[in-house]
């Protein structure tokens, strides 16, 4: 069951799985002027309307400079807007510009068609197990909590 073969092909399956996945993605970011940081800013921001950038540094876990660098771009190309916080003014807050949600809905149609019809055809166990593999990659406790609440509403 954990042979260096089965191992090796479950990489090699995420591996493909990842390439085709964000293959129509990375087309409509390219004819963008975008990469793949723009996708996970746009996605995530999305995902999480109104959070701040240190949440997000905490999500993406890159260095400010480089998420500075990428949402920069997204707030002068209007794609994201940033908002004082009401608490605390120096709070900038982030949200999807109506030109934003309709970028992050064309990166995301064609993944979440995949993903629909992968668990349609792979069943309700498969997609349970599935659900329960990927909580197992991820590293941290603080980011698999996301997920959890998932499953508990479902049990």
């Amino acid at each position: 069951f954990l042979r260096d073969e089965e191992l090796r092909q479950g990489i090699e399956m995420l591996l493909y799985a990842y390439r085709d996945f964000i293959a129509e993605p990375d087309a409509i970011l390219r004819r963008s002027g975008f990469g793949r940081a723009h996708h996970r800013v746009i996605y995530f921001v999305g995902r999480y309307p109104d959070t701040n950038v240190s949440a997000l540094l905490e999500i993406l876990q890159v260095t400010k400079q480089s998420l500075n660098r990428v949402l920069g771009q997204l707030v002068r190309e209007n794609y994201i807007q940033q908002i004082k916080g009401q608490q605390d003014r120096r709070q900038r807050l982030l949200r999807l510009t109506v030109k934003g949600r309709d970028m992050e809905r064309q990166l995301t149609v064609d993944q979440r068609a995949r993903i629909a019809r992968a668990y349609r055809d792979a069943g309700v166990e498969a997609v349970v197990g599935f659900r329960k593999v990927m909580l197992e990659l991820i590293s941290r406790d603080e980011d698999r909590v996301h997920f959890k609440r998932l499953d508990d509403e479902s049990d």
